[in-house]
């Protein structure tokens, strides 16, 4: 099982991944979850993750390098970490995937969508998660929640709101594969949700 969590900045997108894979393990002690993320996993992440969002001061990406930067890096985690981990049977629990070049590089950086879903397919061989959970926040309450901030959280507020329109588009256009969720709410109650969920998927 693949499942993805998708959201702006500051949506509680790794501390409601933390809370599922300990439920999963402590109810059901034979499906340890892997836990993994984008960009930022795989053999070439750290690196990858570190040219994009912790640029230095006056370092220029453009945007069509922004993305490609971030399709290098997700070709290299599912070949390595993904699909070798669900091809032994393992849960797969993803802080962002391809839904966010479609919403960040695509809607914000207002390159085309079509033509980035179309990458994301080649760069991903076709994998496509079984289930994502969209934890859906106001860009002002989110980014109120990081302490420290990377390049692409210190970008303007209009940036962050074409995110979130980004994001929803795309839970409209799959509804069937994404959950939304409102990410303000009580972090014990959106676990709640997400794990009456998956508890049945995996029963």
């Amino acid at each position: 099982m693949f499942i993805t969590f998708e959201g702006g900045e500051g949506a509680g997108k790794s501390t409601q991944i933390q809370r599922l894979a300990a439920r999963i393990l402590q109810n059901f002690p034979d499906s340890a979850p892997l836990i993994t993320r984008e960009p930022g996993d795989g053999p070439l992440g750290p690196q990858l993750r570190s040219i994009v969002l912790d640029k230095k001061d006056g370092v220029v990406i453009p945007e069509r390098a922004e993305l490609l930067i971030m399709l290098a890096d997700r070709a290299q985690h599912v070949e390595c970490i993904i699909r070798p981990a669900l091809k032994s049977g393992r849960i797969v629990l993803c802080d962002r995937y391809a839904d966010s070049s479609v919403a960040y590089q695509g809607y914000a950086r207002q390159l085309d969508p079509v033509e980035i879903a179309r990458l994301n397919t080649f760069a991903t061989g076709g994998l496509v998660p079984d289930h994502t959970f969209l934890l859906d926040i106001d860009p002002a309450v989110g980014l109120t929640r990081q302490a420290v901030k990377t390049s692409m959280e210190r970008e303007p507020t209009a940036f962050h709101n074409r995110v979130r329109d980004g994001f929803l588009r795309l839970s409209i256009q799959e509804p069937d594969r994404f959950t939304v969720i409102d990410a303000s709410q009580d972090p014990d109650q959106i676990a709640g949700v997400i794990w009456g969920m998956v508890k049945g998927w995996i029963g």
